[in-house]
């Protein structure tokens, strides 16, 4: 492997002398299954009055081969039918009974095989508006734009949401802080000094209901990701999400979570009914992979505050003591301390020493040591084990205690960079440097940046997360999403306080429809294009599709790709009623450009799929 003069890591074909000609036959290749998009988009000043025109031009392959232009033709996709208006095709319920329900794997991520994929547009709901505007919407959304009630009438007595008029609005009420989420937060500052000060920076929230205890958090400084699996009626997610608040469908079931190891600073369980105590502890053991060592892991509700709680639980006083008893004997057996408790609110910190996990090479023990033969940040479709992960030799300058606090963390490299092939130091400026240039340009492109239109957006193809970094000043948060094929930069951006996910965009983003305003892509098909082995794997249309899918109406798209296939994606984006308009990078090269899109509002007209 190698880097590109970007700084981004490559691969190399100095190995294999046939790997280039390998490379232009599948371009060819790739280029036929283009065939069937829209036209290309044009020129204009603003994205809003933009209008498409049939560009004819020559581009050269991203190597500068020989290989003819590709050519393409336009064409558009059908509609969904309504009823897909809330479409997750890797967590669909209408493919749950395929599945079974032994802890709950029907929830995890199942995706459709090829044949079954859709090739239409998903419709947003009757009467959709465009979201409230970030800070407003964190207290309030519109109706018709998440059209579930069902929380509403089933928690009504606990105020996670109150259906008024046109709007839900959020009251910040919960089971466990039924006066108010500050107030509840401002207890568990009490129990973590390092909440206030900079050194919890990234948390996740297991069972996140509405995601109101991360949404107070952002003003505290701390970026929480939630995370809730699809159901048929809550809509917990894209509640989050339509909120401003960053969010992602998934489950504890029986497979990891998609993030690296060592990498949350805090993690938190109000009431999520989880199982923690069953399956020998995996559920647990997953919490403690993704935490940093010296990082928190936070519970309330059963069986903490067991003595005072019970009847209302269901349930005995003894069997409340056996149970909280059987979690702390758990929680000791993987490393964790209890930190800190006080009513309602438990606290356990996760050690960062090597004393207690030494011990855990006794053939006695359980849970025991993890051995070597699965990577700790393979997490993507890799199985829970009941094992312990340890934290490595190359660790110690990552924990909580020791990595910068928060914002000077956001411009160090970690030390998990030399980690990643060419990563290092020198590597990591790059980067800052580049992407401060870029976003830049970027805003003179899309003035919009910066602004109250753009709040939830992800990097599709990130390295080490200098889009994110680069706009950090704004009122945005963006969801970092390294491929799965891809070097592993993840780690990295964990360690500079942001957040992020695996994915591999041959698959659904775990998003619900309609829940990003901006897509930034950076070489995307460029990379499958080179992905050695795996030349081809993705149908540029459905990878697009993707983005229409998630992408709100009225959104934007920046797609900095090399010539070769921006026009073939301006071809497909015509014919999902995207507007686009081509221009020029920062530095004006003609083999990269910059596609800047805004997906149209449009109704469903019924149509069927």
């Amino acid at each position: 492997m190698k880097h590109h003069k970007d700084g981004k890591p490559g691969y190399s074909s100095d190995k294999n002398p046939r790997l280039g000609t390998v490379i232009i036959t599948c371009i060819v290749l790739c280029g036929l299954s283009f065939y069937l998009g829209g036209i290309f988009c044009s020129e204009k000043n603003t994205i809003e009055e933009a209008e498409t025109n049939e560009v004819k031009v020559s581009i050269p392959s991203p190597k500068e081969t020989s290989v003819a232009p590709l050519q393409v033709k336009s064409s558009s996709f059908s509609e969904c039918s309504a009823d897909y208006q809330d479409y997750t095709p890797c967590t669909d319920p209408r493919r749950w009974k395929k599945y079974g329900v032994h802890r709950l794997t029907f929830m995890e991520r199942h995706c459709p095989p090829a044949f079954e994929r859709k090739e239409c547009l998903v419709p947003p709901p009757d009467g959709y508006k465009s979201p409230i505007k970030w800070p407003k919407s964190r207290d309030e959304c519109w109706y018709r734009n998440v059209p579930y009630d069902w929380i509403n009438k089933q928690k009504s007595n606990q105020h996670w949401l109150i259906k008024e008029g046109e709007k839900f609005l959020f009251p910040g009420g919960g089971t466990m802080f039924p006066n108010g989420v500050g107030e509840y937060v401002d207890h568990m500052v009490e129990l973590i000094p390092e909440m206030k000060d900079g050194t919890i920076r990234t948390a996740i929230d297991t069972g996140c209901g509405v995601a109101s205890w991360g949404g107070d958090l952002l003003d505290r400084g701390i970026l929480t990701l939630s995370l809730a699996p699809r159901d048929n009626h809550e809509a917990q997610v894209q509640f989050a999400l339509e909120r401003g608040i960053p969010a992602i469908l998934g489950i504890i079931s029986t497979q990891r979570l998609p993030f690296p190891s060592n990498s949350f600073d805090m993690a938190h369980c109000s009431r999520c009914l989880i199982p923690w105590t069953e399956f020998g502890g995996v559920y647990l053991l997953e919490v403690h992979r993704i935490l940093r060592p010296g990082g928190f892991w936070v519970l309330s509700g059963p069986p903490v505050n067991y003595e005072n709680r019970w009847r209302g639980w269901n349930t005995t006083i003894e069997d409340q003591k056996s149970d909280y008893e059987k979690l702390q004997d758990l929680l000791t057996s993987m490393c964790f301390k209890l930190y800190n408790k006080k009513g309602d609110i438990a606290v356990w910190q996760k050690d960062s020493d090597d004393t207690c996990y030494k011990k855990l090479v006794n053939p006695d023990v359980y849970p025991p040591k993890c051995d070597d033969s699965i990577e700790p940040d393979s997490a993507w479709y890799t199985p829970l084990r009941p094992c312990v992960v340890a934290p490595g030799p190359k660790i110690k300058k990552s924990v909580l205690e020791s990595i910068p606090k928060w914002p000077e963390r956001l411009q160090v490299a970690s030390e998990r960079i030399s980690d990643v092939h060419g990563g290092n130091a020198n590597a990591f400026k790059h980067d800052i440097g580049k992407w401060k240039v870029r976003a830049k340009h970027y805003k003179k492109l899309l003035p919009a940046i910066g602004t109250d239109k753009i709040r939830n957006v992800m990097d599709m193809n990130t390295v080490y997360g200098g889009f994110a970094a680069a706009f950090i000043d704004s009122p945005l948060w963006v969801m970092n999403v390294v491929s799965s094929y891809a070097p592993n930069t993840l780690p990295v951006i964990y360690d500079r306080g942001l957040i992020g996910t695996y994915q591999d965009w041959c698959e659904a983003f775990s998003t619900y429809p309609r829940t990003y305003d901006l897509l930034h892509v950076d070489g995307l098909f460029t990379a499958e294009s080179h992905s050695g082995l795996e030349l081809c794997r993705c149908e540029m249309k459905y990878v697009l599709l993707e983005m229409d899918r998630i992408l709100r109406p009225m959104g934007y798209a920046i797609i900095r790709e090399s010539s070769y296939y921006v026009d073939a994606i301006a071809t497909i984006t015509k014919g999902m009623k995207w507007s686009c308009r081509k221009e020029d990078t920062e530095y004006g090269v003609e083999k990269e450009k910059i596609l800047v899109c805004q997906k149209k509002l449009w109704y469903s007209s019924n149509q069927t799929s």
